[in-house]
């Protein structure tokens, strides 16, 4: 009796291990489709900052990698850095939002609105973690403009205080690491 009760825990433990080691028998469902998604995903590599004749730097900005599936892009800014801080991409529905994991403590959530067809991608404020709008410094709005499949233009605007925090505004032009 004894022996029927480890016997039975230890093969029903092989089967369900044995899925795991066998690629056939787990398939992860195909990732969600969006063109800004797409696009998004199209950007994986390392990207430098330039100088103001626009050539690149040895200063890297970003690390882009798909990730989850292929259904989520990470986004790592200004790695190793004291303000090293984290973006993760995915579709919500019909639409592509953004959850920017800022040095700061908080975590504003953006909503892609428009067509990313144009080579922008407009992000908007739409709620957040630790932040109080109202008063908190946080990220607010973010366009990404794809130039071409090297050269990216990155435009944020950050609130302080209920409004736009002129001195944290800014842009950064960014190039593909080859």
């Amino acid at each position: 009796m004894t022996r029927r009760l480890v016997v039975i825990p230890a093969l029903v433990l092989a089967l369900r291990l044995s899925a795991f080691g066998d690629d056939t028998a787990v398939q992860p469902p195909p990732a969600p489709t969006n063109p800004a998604l797409e696009a998004m995903k199209a950007l994986e590599g390392t990207w430098l900052t330039t100088d103001a004749d626009g050539n690149p730097t040895d200063q890297v900005a970003s690390i882009i990698k798909v990730t989850a599936g292929g259904s989520a892009v990470h986004e790592t800014s200004f790695p190793g850095q004291p303000m090293e801080m984290i973006s993760i991409y995915t579709v919500d529905g019909p639409d592509l939002v953004m959850t920017h994991y800022c040095m700061l403590g908080n975590q504003p959530r953006l909503r892609a609105d428009g067509d990313s067809s144009t080579g922008q991608i407009r992000f908007r404020f739409d709620g957040g973690g630790n932040l109080d709008p109202s008063k908190d410094t946080h990220m607010h709005e973010a366009t990404l403009t794809i130039i071409d499949e090297d050269h990216i233009q990155v435009d944020g605007v950050a609130w302080e205080n209920g409004g736009p925090a002129e001195e944290m505004c800014g842009c950064m032009k960014l190039v593909r690491k080859k």
